[in-house]
């Protein structure tokens, strides 16, 4: 029993370690019988700066519990991401609805080279550098879930070298 709290305060310290940026405000009305009700959708990412990173989404007629139920959501999708030298390993197109998001690595000092939505989001996983185009839609939630599914699909060379069952010094020194 004594094994099973640390293990539950263990996960709290490591939710709690947790930093969190509101990417967007909106507020939002739903026609009803009687007129409109109007509420607040925030949406929120959180990462750890350290090759984690969540999305999520609020939805109350109150602004700061829009922003708790965003961050506990966030909590909720956390997504592990490979960072390589504060860059990413290679380049990837992460597609969402009608959003693209490009992401390139980048050489050391270039920095963050990317929009609001995904300079947000690239700082919270902990990227130093890095090359961005967001292509297609300008909505700020798909382009941010289109930055999550892009960053979800990279793969760094141990994970190809299990995937073909060779070493790692196989697949980098492959000659042709």
């Amino acid at each position: 029993m004594r094994q099973l709290r640390q293990r539950s305060m263990r996960g709290r310290e490591e939710q709690n370690e947790l930093d969190n940026e509101v990417i967007e405000i909106r507020r939002v009305a739903k026609v009803v019988k009687g007129g409109k009700n109007m509420s607040f959708r925030v949406i929120v990412a959180v990462g750890d700066r350290a090759g984690r990173v969540g999305l999520g989404k609020g939805n109350t007629r109150e602004i700061p519990p829009a922003i708790q139920q965003g961050i506990r959501d966030a909590k909720g999708n956390l997504v592990r991401v490979p960072v390589l030298n504060g860059t990413i390993p290679h380049a990837v197109i992460g597609k969402f609805k009608a959003a693209k998001v490009l992401l390139r690595p980048a050489y050391p000092g270039t920095g963050i080279i990317a929009g609001k939505t995904v300079g947000m989001i690239c700082r919270l996983v902990g990227i130093r550098d890095i090359l961005a185009k967001s292509l297609g839609s300008n909505n700020p939630l798909t382009v941010a879930k289109a930055t999550i599914e892009g960053l979800s699909q990279l793969k760094t060379v141990g994970d190809i070298a299990r995937l073909r069952d060779k070493d790692a010094k196989e697949i980098l020194h492959v000659k042709a």
